[in-house]
């Protein structure tokens, strides 16, 4: 039970977080029609995000360690902000209706915010 708790309150803080960010970033939209679709929307998002990051960011840290190593980890802003605009990518190819116009500075800021938001979140909400 508590690892299915865990999930929903990671899933639910990141959905949150995707919805702060639709409203506190220009250039991150979410154009639905209902409240009930923006909600199913902002889940089905974040489900995205969370597979994107889980497959492919360590596949990327682990070929691009010394990239980290020689930027002291700056390039972690640019790596998340790829992600998330590839999730905008995956959600416009699957017709949700959420977009992000660009990489700078809509991407990385989202990136940004959507991970400092979820990590309050979770500390706050105690997800383990």
């Amino acid at each position: 039970m508590g690892f299915l708790k865990g999930l929903l309150i990671r899933l639910g803080s990141t959905a949150l977080a995707f919805w702060l960010a639709t409203l506190l970033i220009p250039g991150i939209t979410l154009d639905s029609a209902s409240a009930s679709e923006t909600v199913v929307t902002l889940v089905l998002v974040a489900v995205i995000f969370g597979v994107v990051n889980a497959v492919l960011q360590p596949i990327i840290k682990t070929v691009g360690c010394g990239f980290y190593l020689l930027t002291l980890g700056l390039i972690a802003l640019v790596v998340n902000g790829l992600l998330f605009l590839l999730t905008s990518w995956i959600a416009d190819q699957a017709g949700l209706p959420f977009h992000v116009d660009g990489f700078w500075p809509e991407a990385v800021l989202g990136a940004l915010f959507v991970g400092i938001v979820t990590w309050i979140l979770g500390a706050v909400l105690d997800r383990d």
